[in-house]
């Protein structure tokens, strides 16, 4: 029992070092790599205040917009970003109509402007300009795809739209209709998006099926940004542009590896004063505290979470509650020695009497988390993340992994009780 004891707990420390290393490090198998929860393409994202980036304002050009037009331009906002690849932007908003988008890491102000503040209101013409065909009511989907699309069989990026049933009744109509002008040469229909014609193809035959294309001077860029405003909608109302203003990250630069370290310092004081305080138990708690830093790590950075300076206070804060935990064990387990209890009966007692204590507290603040994600916004969102996730890798690594660890410890059969904890 003692020699299998012995192995576990090396196995144990074997795994802490293997996870602790590819969180930071990071792997390659084959032709698969991961560089660590710091690389910047596969790792954890950065803030703005970590990373850098654009910080955009808009002010709405309506008088007293409503509370409803507002929550739908944050959705559009929120829907052009993410389709976008922006998934780590913040918006805010106030009550004279102003909202702010901050996006990390991007420093094309312009061009993240451009995707922001289009209306985006899509329309089908005819020749004689009437309108045809409503973006909002007939299109249902838009995707950008590089075909060929031409008789000349040459490949070009294109904007592939798919009507709704009773878009594709209306453009059935529309298209005959434009047919029969074909000796007026008003055989064409024009694509609008807002005040600007993307193209104006010749029809030369009813179409009845559910797709089209928008076709132009696109680039690969260009035509998924098309798409992906098209696929959020139109904006209510148009939006003016009253600031844009670029971030650099030299707070960041300087921020994460301090902060880092602070952590690393942090985390070495409390498992010196672990083993000083509690003994065996104590490198017990350092060995779990070991393989929770790798296991957070790793989440965190499979994940991709979005940390920001407040993410990082979260992480350390659920340090501190995987500490709290392993401290509540440690001090039943002190009064149940006091009493005369076998190490192996202290051990069973002080679990099954700190175990309610730990659920309560961490079912709690997993609640408090909830709600702060759902009702704060920006770095309140990035914290509650941060700091549910720890907690609920802390309750594991406490009521499985130290559990587990200090059977291991029984099994060495310690009898100096002067070892296992100042009773």
């Amino acid at each position: 029992m003692k020699k299998k004891s012995i192995a576990v707990l090396a196995l144990m420390i074997v795994i802490a070092v293997a996870m602790n290393y590819i969180a930071f490090f990071g792997m390659a198998v084959g032709d698969m790599s991961w560089g660590g929860v710091l690389d910047e393409e596969k790792g954890i994202r950065r803030g703005i205040d970590l990373a850098g980036g654009s910080v955009i304002s808009f002010q709405a050009n309506a008088d007293s917009p409503s509370e409803a037009e507002m929550d739908i331009v944050e959705a559009i906002f929120t829907a052009r970003l993410n389709n976008a690849g922006y998934t780590e932007a913040r918006i805010s908003r106030d009550e004279t109509g102003k909202i702010t988008v901050e996006i990390p890491s991007e420093t094309d102000t312009d061009k993240a402007a451009s995707l922001l503040g289009s209306t985006a209101k899509l329309t089908f013409v005819d020749a004689d300009g009437n309108e045809v065909l409503d973006g909002a009511v007939h299109i249902k989907n838009a995707e950008h795809k590089y075909q060929q699309t031409s008789k000349t069989g040459n490949q070009q990026h294109i904007v592939e739209l798919t009507l709704t049933s009773e878009g594709v009744e209306k453009f059935a109509v529309a298209t005959e209709a434009a047919v029969a002008k074909k000796s007026e040469n008003k055989n064409y229909i024009s694509i609008k998006m807002d005040d600007q014609i993307l193209s104006s193809p010749s029809v030369d035959e009813k179409i009845t099926s559910e797709s089209c294309f928008i076709s132009g001077n696109f680039t690969a860029e260009s035509a998924a940004e098309l798409a992906n405003q098209i696929k959020s909608g139109a904006l209510p109302f148009d939006l003016s542009v009253i600031s844009k203003d670029t971030i650099g990250p030299e707070l960041g630069a300087k921020a994460l590896p301090s902060s880092l370290f602070a952590a690393g310092i942090g985390i070495l004081i409390v498992m010196f004063f672990m083993i000083i305080i509690y003994r065996l138990p104590g490198l017990i708690a350092d060995l779990a505290l070991a393989i929770y830093v790798g296991i957070i790590s790793l989440v965190l950075g499979l994940m991709r979470v979005n940390l920001s300076l407040s993410g990082i206070a979260g992480i350390v804060l659920s340090i501190g509650m995987a500490v709290d935990a392993n401290v509540i064990i440690f001090e039943r387990m002190k009064e149940e020695l006091k009493i005369g209890k076998t190490i192996k009966a202290s051990v069973d007692s002080g679990f099954k009497k700190a175990f309610s204590a730990i659920l309560d507290s961490n079912i709690t603040t997993i609640i408090t988390c909830v709600v702060l994600y759902f009702s704060g916004i920006g770095t309140i969102k990035g914290f509650a993340v941060t700091l549910g996730l720890g907690v609920v890798v802390s309750m594991f690594t406490a009521i499985v992994i130290t559990k587990f660890l200090l059977k291991q410890l029984v099994g060495l059969n310690v009898k100096n009780r002067k070892l296992f904890c100042k009773a």
